[in-house]
């Protein structure tokens, strides 16, 4: 029995983003409604609840939290891709690269929010391309989310056909292994599988970014990429401050191309549309 007809009511809207702001700091106005009822009807479903009501019961009388991590898990989720914001990596090439290979020191990089993997991954490939086996030994990605479920996905690096189409075909065969499957109907399906290498710079960890942060960096570079649109102004600006203090001086943070600074209070450098400088 599905309960997909279930109603959510303007309270019971109220008391979800409530909850989900005082977890994790994630803003949802009126106008994410839909978002939350399609989202969150799959709990419904999996739990045979007949409304958005008892599955609030459902939350609040959880002493497991299990079905909290699973609301934050559905809510979270975002839509990602390699090389999404190509210029971002272009401008690293071009400007950051040249600098580790002139110092030959320690380079800590950070994904926060790193969702299924890609962001991280694509950072691994570039830095593979331009610095070889023999400068990677001290680089070291750290890459974070929220989301228990899309980590375990980032960690194991395994995706379809259509989810690599942004990586150019010779990386594709140099950091990806093929393989195969077929469905019910006897169709072939393609996946890519991450090659060690590249899983080798990576460490996946869940952090609620809401919680105190245990890395000490410094980082050289932090990428926090269509995340904070998420945020309200003061969870934002209190974010960026935090990361200004674990970047090191010279080093970068990269927001999304939706997203900018000017309307919060921080002690960046402007550098080009969503990168920006501690000096």
């Amino acid at each position: 029995m599905e309960y997909i007809s279930a109603k959510l009511s303007n309270y019971e809207f109220e008391k979800i983003t409530g909850l989900i702001y005082s977890l994790c700091g994630i803003s949802l106005g009126s106008g994410k409604k839909e978002l939350v009822t399609a989202r969150l009807t799959k709990r419904l479903n999996d739990l045979k609840l007949p409304s958005f009501d008892s599955y609030l019961k459902h939350v609040q009388h959880d002493e497991s939290v299990y079905e909290l991590l699973q609301l934050i898990d559905v809510i979270t989720t975002n839509v990602t891709s390699f090389f999404r914001e190509m210029h971002h990596f272009d401008y690293i090439r071009e400007h950051m690269i040249p600098a580790f290979k002139a110092k030959s020191d320690r380079v800590r990089i950070w994904s926060a929010g790193c969702s299924s993997g890609e962001e991280p991954y694509s950072m691994a490939i570039l830095l593979n391309e331009e610095l070889g086996n023999v400068m990677l030994k001290d680089i070291k990605i750290l890459a974070t989310d929220i989301s228990t479920h899309i980590l375990s996905r980032a960690k194991e690096g395994l995706y379809e056909k259509q989810l690599v189409e942004g990586v150019p075909k010779a990386m594709l065969a140099k950091y990806f292994e093929c393989l195969t499957s077929r469905d019910e109907f006897k169709n072939v399906k393609y996946f890519y599988r991450v090659k060690p290498e590249l899983k080798n710079l990576i460490s996946f960890a869940r952090l609620n970014l809401m919680e105190e942060w245990p890395m000490k960096g410094p980082f050289k570079i932090i990428f926090c990429r269509n995340v904070m649109i998420y945020f309200d102004k003061q969870t934002q600006e209190k974010l960026v401050g935090k990361y200004y203090n674990l970047l090191e001086p010279g080093g970068h943070l990269f927001i999304g191309h939706s997203e900018n600074l000017s309307s919060i209070s921080h002690s960046y450098k402007y550098v080009q549309p969503g990168v920006y400088m501690k000096c």
